[in-house]
């Protein structure tokens, strides 16, 4: 259907639709029909891939290599053994994966377009992809327009085609029948799924969606692009594949001693492929994206949606938040307090959206500046049971709860003085201006920043009369603007003037009538200073960007804890070498989008990592420039939100802190299991190989013996391992994690492992050697086998404890407040305890029962490199308190 040829009459008829949009109930059932607003279906996690790419790494290939080449040399037990480990880590690992996957699309679709359109003659907010054909959009700029639709309204209308045509210029719409030649580039009354709204407002009914879109016919376009792997988890790969290459030679060197040392080829060979098994941690980068994933659950949970997986790590090495000031460190819920008319303070009564309050004077005597407020105005005001309901700024909220609270009805003056055209507001004008039909003529109607308005008046409305505005006026009305705005007030003036039909555009705001200020108030959000408070001892630096008048944004800034310099947009235009300054600023006040690129530049210089909000289409590329660009989930354009790492849910301070917080945790977790599994794996590689290169054999048959058997080595890192380690991965934030300064990105994962990663594994060689050698004269080489098996594996948990934090001491942080590491711990030990005590998996891994003396020795030795780990924290904390 070429619907750009069609009446709008007719559009709407072929679409069984009306101005007041579908049902609710149409509305499902074409859903049924059409199915959702989806480009391409969206993938299904298989199970059955993910399964068997368990199977892809190099770890696995050794293991299978291990299973043939037990069977081909007669081993039947060890490749069952073998084969049935395989399985339950390929099982494990599947499951964290198919957990994470989910999680993440579920992420994902909590951060998907939303669009507003018109049901059951209401505005309504939707998933896109609830879009069906006959619903009407309602559009503003910076959105992105979720489906094709034809116009059958418009203010000023433009759009970003680029996705679409190819066409880098702004496409200015209309609303006229087109010919049916007309190619999509000309389809100027359409507007197209994947575009933008670059300037003005529309209504549009939507025509066609998902496949059936010009988007979905090249659907390639808006592929998705590949998840690209975090930065540590391309360190974690190299140092996986290096450490690989390193023990694969060792493995080689350990085969061809045992060999020389009349170690049966089967033996040796199997415990050599076991022993590259223990060193290569192959299971690393999986580890680090369950436990981001997990990280990004929970940060979701507490408002802040991850669009990016790397985010999660920068946001541990943030130095310094850039963040707006209204709706983020403030409530967002204006309240006009103080009116400045006829020369003259009015105060106003009431708070919040309720329009219940009274005037200090007759509002009769300034009718005209509340009219101005209520017709140059694009919010909606419903009452909804007891709550009154916003669509729409805030501020403009504001205007019409002060008009309503005067008796004025806002939609019979609406109808009363229809709007004919209007020019919009944007951060650079700084003001907005709307033309109605008024007492037979045309009416301009201004609202804007009062210092900005006052120099395009030449006149002044006072007591209902007009006269000319003098060098006087203008000082007393900035005077009081600056008295308004010191109690952190939000100032704007408004001015009016007659028009002519035929008058341009540039002149329209020239020469008006000033009439008057209204100031309100944002309040501070509670949890904002607190979540400042919290920053500073953090090492995080807060600054206020704001494009309120710099009384308002320091007297905010203050009532908040963010005290320093103030710099003003103007004075930003004049400074040359930012950088030399930026450390003092701390409120930039009267600021453009543009401004935001500057401060990033400077901060970077100074070598920080930069979070910065943002909600406009104009913070687009401060956010896209900053480390972390924070969006606006409530407020922001979807231009915004497509721009940015990070969406706040709640458009609230505190929620970025908590970010903060929730990603120095999941750094630290992803830190602690590297300790645990790398000693762990340096230590079973020392035992063997040095086991080797001494050379031990059994006192009573003579034959060359090893201290651990390959199936045990195998059970060891496989599942031993695994449970503690994903364990730490969800352990809670460390007491303190917000009182220390932020991590260098450029710094090495591996500091401060020194002690887990090289002290550890020797103390571990040494106690296990000790047991091997005094197992091994009195009870031969099974007994000897199984006291090291089982040490290994008490080491090891053991160690776990001391893992829940690598610079103090574990009972400071608690020893037993992780429930999960209490549990992987306890199945790790019930599980090692069947292997021990059944007959049929004692002769599967070669080993004996222990008596509790056999116990107790393991333990206090055990509890050894446990011992030396905390003494290590102790002595290490001493000093830093030096």
């Amino acid at each position: 259907m070429n619907w750009y040829a069609l009446k709008v009459t007719d559009v709407f008829k072929e679409l069984n639709s009306s101005r007041g949009g579908l049902t609710e109930i149409e509305a499902e059932a074409r859903l049924k029909k059409y199915g959702y607003n989806e480009i391409t279906e969206k993938k299904k996690i298989k199970s059955f891939q993910i399964f068997v790419s368990q199977f892809y790494s190099p770890l696995m290939w050794i293991l299978l290599l291990a299973i043939l080449a037990s069977v081909l040399i007669g081993k039947q037990t060890d490749a069952a053994v073998i084969a049935a480990i395989v399985i339950l880590n390929a099982f494990f690992g599947f499951i964290q994966e198919y957990r994470a996957e989910k999680s993440i699309q579920a992420l994902k679709r909590l951060a998907g377009l939303r669009a507003t359109v018109i049901r059951d003659s209401k505005e309504k907010e939707i998933r896109a992809e609830e879009i069906v054909p006959g619903d009407i959009l309602v559009l503003n700029t910076g959105d992105k327009i979720a489906a094709d639709a034809r116009l059958i309204e418009l203010v000023n209308l433009q759009t970003q085609e680029a996705a679409l045509t190819g066409e880098s210029l702004p496409i200015k719409k209309e609303l006229a029948v087109l010919h049916e030649s007309a190619v999509v580039g000309d389809r100027k009354n359409m507007v197209f799924s994947g575009t933008i709204i670059t300037k003005g407002r529309a209504k549009a009914l939507v025509t066609d969606t998902g496949m059936n879109t010009e988007l979905g016919r090249i659907a390639k376009l808006i592929e998705e692009t590949r998840q690209e792997p975090t930065p540590l988890q391309k360190k974690l790969k190299n140092l996986a594949k290096y450490l690989g290459l390193a023990v694969v030679s060792i493995a080689i060197i350990v085969f061809l001693a045992g060999l020389l040392r009349d170690i049966p080829a089967a033996d040796i060979f199997l415990t050599s492929v076991a022993l590259a098994v223990a060193a290569i941690p192959e299971g690393l980068p999986a580890v680090v994206t369950i436990s981001l994933a997990l990280g990004l659950q929970k940060m979701a949970k507490k408002n802040a949606l991850i669009r990016k997986l790397p985010s999660v790590e920068t946001l541990g090495a943030c130095t310094v938040i850039c963040s707006d000031k209204t709706g983020t460190l403030t409530h967002n819920e204006m309240t006009v307090k103080n009116i400045y008319v006829n020369q003259k303070v009015i105060k106003v009564s009431g708070s919040g959206y309720e329009p219940d309050g009274r005037f200090s004077d007759n509002p009769k005597n300034f009718d005209m500046l509340l009219k101005i407020g209520a017709l140059n105005n694009d919010t909606k005001l419903r009452q909804q049971g007891d709550e009154w309901q916003v669509t729409g700024d805030p501020t403009e909220a504001a205007l019409l709860v002060t008009a309503r609270k005067a008796g004025i009805s806002i939609k019979k003056l609406q109808e009363k003085y229809p709007r004919k055209k209007e020019i919009q507001f944007s951060s650079e004008r700084k003001r907005m201006t709307t033309v109605h039909k008024m007492n037979n003529g045309l009416f301009a109607l201004t609202k804007g920043a009062p210092d900005v308005l006052i120099e395009l008046c030449s006149k002044i409305l006072i007591d209902g009369k007009v006269r000319k505005l003098t060098k006087h006026d203008k000082r007393q009305i900035l005077n009081q603007n600056k008295k308004f705005a010191g109690k952190a007030l939000r100032v704007l003036g408004f001015a009016y003037k007659k028009i002519k039909e035929s008058e341009k555009e540039e002149n329209i705001e020239n020469n008006m009538i000033f009439v008057g200020l209204q100031g309100m108030i944002d309040p501070p959000r509670k949890e904002a200073k607190e979540a400042i408070s919290k920053c500073k001892k953090a090492g995080i630096k807060v600054i206020m960007i704001t494009g309120d008048f710099e009384g308002t944004a320091v007297a905010v800034a203050d009532e908040i804890g963010i005290k320093g310099k103030s710099v003003t947009g103007a004075e930003l235009d004049r400074i040359h070498n930012l950088d030399k300054i930026v450390e003092d600023v701390v409120v930039y006040a009267r600021v453009d989008p543009a401004h935001k690129t500057k401060i990033i530049d400077a901060l970077r210089k100074k070598g920080h990592i930069i979070a910065m909000t943002g909600d406009g289409v104009n913070d687009a590329p401060a956010l896209k420039s900053a480390d972390i660009g924070i969006a606006m989930g409530i407020t922001g354009t979807d231009v915004s939100k497509e721009a940015s790492e990070m969406i706040l849910t709640d458009d609230n301070f505190a929620s970025i802190v908590n970010a903060v917080e929730s990603g120095r945790t999941v750094y630290d977790n992803i830190k602690k299991f590297l300790a645990l599994l790398l000693s762990g794996n340096i230590g079973e590689i020392l035992i063997i190989f040095l086991a080797i290169l001494i050379g031990f054999t059994d006192p009573s048959t003579g034959s060359a013996v090893l201290p651990l058997a390959a199936i045990q080595i195998l059970w060891i890192n496989l599942i031993t391992d695994g449970l503690p380690a994903l364990a730490l991965g969800v352990d809670p934030a460390e007491k303190g994690i917000m009182e220390r300064p932020p991590r260098s990105p450029k710094g090495s994962i591996f500091r401060g492992l020194g002690a887990f990663v090289f002290g550890y594994p020797i103390v571990m060689f040494i106690g296990v050697m000790f047991l091997f050698l005094k197992a091994l004269a009195s009870s031969g080489a099974v007994k000897a086998q199984t006291m090291v098996f089982t040490s290994v594996i008490m080491f090891e948990l053991f160690q776990s404890f001391s893992c829940r934090s690598l610079t103090k001491s574990s009972f400071e942080v608690g020893i037993f407040a992780n429930k999960y590491l209490l549990g992987a711990v306890a199945l790790s030990v019930l599980l090692h305890l069947i292997i021990l005590y059944t007959s049929f998996f004692q002769n599967l891994f070669k080993v004996i029962s222990l008596d509790l003396l056999d116990w107790a020795t393991i333990i206090l030795v055990a509890s050894t490199g446990f011992i030396y780990l905390e003494i290590y924290k102790l002595v290490t904390s001493k000093k830093r308190g030096r």
